[in-house]
This record gives structure tokens, C-alpha cells and sequence, in this order.
């Protein structure tokens, strides 16, 4: 089963239903069609049952009326009848795979990877199923995590495997796979007190050398930049089944606003399935603009592509609450931007010692 709820066979029907509407369309007279909704920041609407950003109602239809657009609905049909291969015969690929691949379709051949990535999305769109769904895997790799949690992975040989994070694992920590629901990995058992998700690789070894996973009692994860899908899905995983307070550690940039985002809210590309990619309760740690002063960090200037990208947060419906737009124009304000690891100004264990103790005890009062 998907995070979705959906079988193999109810997956396998929502793709034929792509070729049905199709289908329809043809038999009155009409240029075959597919219906998305419209993927642009302007039509994202915050859903407040769910908690997340997801598309609003506005919608546009791809149909056979220009040569461009009926390639692009000969490639879907072309996607589809691979994906189901795949599923019944228990394979799974890349998307970079899928783009080669796409070289014995004749016309319907992708121009660029960018292209192929596009299109298993608004397949996901189309289908409610989710890229997992479709055993399509990205050529990234997920999250590393140190903690005392325990998983249960089932292997390429169907069996399971419980692996404790902090016990079995080096000093790397867990690589998490890309899929990470329940059928591939089970959430057994954990002795934390909370999530803490980090940026940047040297930041997490950091952590990870100064036993902090152990003296805060926490989970350390390895975001390794902007996250990819199957660590915003076992974040919210933890989150919600394990009832575990997850804090973002970043850098103090307008890009990292962005990761935090695209976990707390979901990211634009994937405003279709934030409720299952996003985690709410998420709660923005640092480096803050106030900590460039307070801690007086080593700093850059910002460049006119962070003004720029920091202008376009103030109107990005993720970041509308009052305490968002705050830090935003405190940024611009300041003009400066700081890493996480300018910290290191005052030795490798202020971090561990001093800035993540106060952190911690301003957010949950330890």
C-alpha cells in the first residue's frame, strides 16, 4: 500500500484513467485532453484543515491542439505503459533512467531531463498517487540520521531488517531509502525527545563528533541542502506517529527559509501531496537574523539575488504570518547573512555547549 492507501491495481486503474479520458475525448470528436491544476505560486492557497499549502482550483488543460502539447500527452501514455511494466514485474528506476529510456519512443522522446521530471509530476497530479507509487526513484540520496530510534527496512530480499540509528550505524549514521512507507519501512520504537533536522553536511558531523544527539537526547537528521522527498516524508513520519517536536537547524539565509518551507509547508512542485511530504508543527531553530547581532557571527553582505529572493518571500503565501515577515525585513534590514558553522568563531563546541543549549531552552523551555 501508498502513503496514498492505494494497491498496485488501484494505482495501475488511475493510470489507465489517463489514457481513458483521452479515450473519451477522441470518441466525441474532441482533441485528446489532460486537466492539471495551474503549478505557479499564484494559485497555492494554505489548506487550514491540513495545515499545508496546497494548489488551488485554478486549472489548465494540455491537449492535442499544438504540436508541443500532443507530444506531451504521447509521452504521458508512453510513461504510463512503463510504469506499469514496472510495477508488475517488481522493478523500480531512476528518473534519469526513465529520460534514456524515453530514447526508443520515437516522438515521444523527452527534450531534457527536466522534462521527464516534469511529467511523472503532474502524473502524480493526475493520479492522486505519489512518485513512489509509480516505482520511480530520484538519483539523490535521502537523509542521514544519528539518534536512538529504531527502523525495520525491508531488503531486495523481502526481508526485514531492525537497525537501531545510533547503535548500528558509523558515524555517517542511517541512509534513508527512497521509499519510506510503511511497506519498505516501519518506525518501531524511539528514546528521544525530539527531531532536529540540519543543513548542511559539516554542521550534522559537527553534532554528530560532540555526542549532542546523546546529551539533548535527540535525533540528529542530515537535510544535505534542500531535502529531498523521502526525508520530508520520514520527518513527518516521526512527527506525527512517533508525537515528536521536529526544529530546524539552517543557515541564515533566504535559500534556507526556503528548505524550512518546503518542510513545514510544502515546497511549490510538490503543493499536490504536501499533507503527506510536510510537517506543520515544524518550528524554525536558526541561524536568525537577530543571531548575526546577538552572537555577533562572521557575515556576508547580502547579494542583490538574496534582496531579490527575499522581496519574493514577503508575498510567498508560506511565509504570511506575522512572525515570518518579521524576520524577513529584519534580514533586509541588517543587509547580512550568516552560515551555520560561523559559529565556529568562538571553538568547535560553542555550538554543542552554548548556542544550541539557549536555542533549546527559549523553543521548549529546557
Amino acid at each position: 500500500m501508498s502513503a496514498n492507501g492505494f494497491s498496485k491495481e488501484e494505482v495501475i486503474e488511475a493510470l489507465h484513467s489517463i489514457a481513458g479520458e483521452m479515450h473519451d475525448n477522441m470518441t466525441k470528436g474532441q482533441p485528446p485532453r489532460m486537466t492539471l491544476p495551474v503549478r505557479t505560486k499564484k494559485n497555492i492557497a494554505f489548506d487550514e484543515r491540513l495545515g499545508v499549502y496546497k494548489y488551488g482550483k485554478k486549472m489548465s488543460t494540455r491537449d492535442a491542439t499544438s504540436l508541443g502539447s500532443a507530444r506531451q500527452l504521447l509521452r504521458a501514455l508512453h510513461v504510463t505503459e512503463f510504469i506499469e511494466e514496472m510495477i508488475n514485474a517488481g522493478k523500480s528506476s531512476t528518473l534519469r533512467e526513465m529520460y534514456y529510456i524515453s530514447e526508443g519512443w520515437g516522438h515521444g522522446k523527452f527534450g531534457s531531463q527536466n522534462e521527464s521530471n516534469n511529467l511523472a509530476e503532474d502524473l502524480e497530479i493526475v493520479t492522486r498517487c505519489m512518485r513512489e507509487d509509480f516505482k520511480l526513484r530520484p538519483e539523490e540520496d535521502g537523509a542521514r540520521i544519528i539518534g536512538n530510534i529504531t527502523f525495520e527496512e525491508r531488503n531486495r530480499r523481502g526481508d526485514w531488517m531492525r537497525i537501531n540509528c545510533r547503535d548500528d550505524v558509523g558515524d555517517s549514521g542511517y541512509g534513508v531509502p527512497y521509499n519510506v512507507e510503511a511497506e519498505k519501512l516501519r518506525l518501531i520504537t524511539h528514546d528521544v525527545d525530539f527531531i532536529m533536522a540540519i543543513e548542511t553536511g559539516g554542521m550534522f558531523d559537527r553534532l554528530v563528533e560532540n555526542g549532542f544527539d546523546e546529551s539533548a537526547h535527540c535525533a540528529l537528521i542530515h537535510l544535505k541542502g534542500q531535502p529531498a522527498r523521502s526525508t520530508r516524508r520520514i520527518i513527518k513520519r516521526m512527527n506525527e506517529e512517533w508525537n515528536l517536536p521536529v526544529l530546524v537547524f539552517l543557515d541564515g539565509d533566504p535559500w534556507s527559509f526556503r528548505i524550512f518551507a518546503s518542510i513545514a509547508y510544502g515546497a511549490i512542485k510538490t503543493a499536490h501531496i504536501s499533507e503527506y511530504l510536510a510537517t506543520p508543527s515544524a518550528v524554525y531553530l536558526g541561524i536568525r537574523a537577530d543571531d548575526i547581532e546577538s552572537y555577533d557571527l562572521p557575515s556576508d553582505e547580502l547579494s542583490s539575488r538574496d534582496i531579490q529572493a527575499l522581496k519574493a518571500e514577503l508575498s510567498d503565501p508560506r511565509f504570511a504570518d506575522s512572525e515570518w515577515q518579521e524576520e524577513i525585513n529584519m534580514m533586509l534590514d541588517l543587509g547580512k547573512k550568516a552560515e551555520q558553522q560561523s559559529l565556529a568563531k568562538y571553538g568547535l563546541d560553542f555550538v554543542t555547549d552554548t548556542y544550541l543549549p539557549e536555542k533549546l531552552a527559549q523553543i521548549m523551555g529546557r
